[in-house]
């Protein structure tokens, strides 16, 4: 059985107090629910963990849906153990662990991460058919002798923070939100390949950024972001879309790094969003547009500068 195999592979070395999520994003509520557990765990002596999943439950289940993530498997790991996290298990989400009854995953979870007790969420289910609420499962622990805490979802502006939240303002490009509810800017990253290199003959050459399908993208438009290349952090102004000027129509992600001369062909870059600058919009000439980029690259400077003032 392949959820016994990664189980296994993790081998704690002493009792654990666990949650179980996908926690795509790590967002403030994520954090909230990972503080509390991090905090009992303490109290009680036991490791921390937190089983995830590589993929989406709803996708496996459906195979029709789609839901775009916010961060990637590896993101999500790291994001989770800058907590002070200390076991991270990574689970493949198959169709053979969505048959898996409440009682028989928690058995898993006991016989190879030596869990003692689950932190979760009101709405948290697992097993087959989301039998195993927290009714299910604060019965069950009375029997396998493993507590269960149901700790409420973590508000802000008087909205419970979710990740369908989070998608839903980064479709509509409000930077803002999405930053408050993420408690740090968003990021996407990826290669650099070739492109038609339409800005170097605006005199603003782009590098342009791979694209996942599956990423979770902003709204088409322009950016003031901040792009961190190798051990360096660069500005940047950042345009997402489809270059209605030329009358293209495939969407591409174009990063013009301020003050920065060089090649980034075949780089791994990551583009942190720190604010909005406009929407995307046709301009009738280049020369226009030009115009309109240089003014985007003033706005960012100024809103970059501003934004490392404020962290100093």
């Amino acid at each position: 059985m392949r959820v016994a195999e990664e189980l296994a592979a993790v081998a704690p070395n002493r009792h654990t107090l666990l949650t179980i999520g996908v926690f795509d994003g790590v967002h403030v509520g994520h954090q909230y629910l990972i503080g509390q557990l991090r905090k009992q765990a303490e109290e009680r002596g036991l490791l921390s963990g937190v089983v995830t999943f590589r993929q989406r439950p709803q996708t496996v289940l459906n195979p029709r849906s789609r839901v775009n993530y916010l961060t990637t498997l590896e993101e999500r790991t790291k994001l989770i153990r800058s907590l002070g996290i200390e076991l991270v298990a990574a689970l493949s989400f198959t169709p053979e662990l969505s048959q898996l009854s409440a009682r028989e995953f928690v058995l898993l979870l006991k016989e190879y991460l030596k869990m003692r007790g689950l932190v979760i969420g009101p709405d948290f289910a697992l097993g087959r058919g989301r039998e195993g609420d927290a009714v299910y499962l604060k019965a069950l622990g009375q029997e396998l002798d493993f507590s269960v805490d149901v700790v409420e979802p973590f508000r802000q502006d008087d909205e419970t923070v979710s990740s369908t939240a989070i998608r839903d303002a980064l479709a509509r490009g409000d930077v803002a939100r999405v930053t408050k509810f993420l408690g740090r800017n968003f990021t996407l990253g990826g290669p650099v390949v070739k492109g038609v290199e339409r800005g170097r003959t605006l005199g603003f050459p782009t590098a342009n950024l791979a694209m996942n399908s599956n990423q979770a993208l902003p709204a088409d438009g322009v950016y003031a972001t901040r792009v961190y290349v190798g051990g360096s952090t660069h500005k940047a102004v950042v345009n997402i879309g489809q270059r209605p000027t030329f009358g293209e129509k495939d969407r591409t992600i174009e990063v013009y790094l301020l003050d920065f001369r060089g090649d980034l062909y075949g780089e791994e870059i990551k583009v942190e969003l720190v604010e909005r600058l406009r929407a995307e919009r046709k301009f009738d000439s280049a020369d226009e547009l030009k115009v309109q980029i240089s003014k985007d690259v003033e706005g960012a400077r100024a809103i970059l500068d501003g934004a490392a003032n404020q962290g100093q």
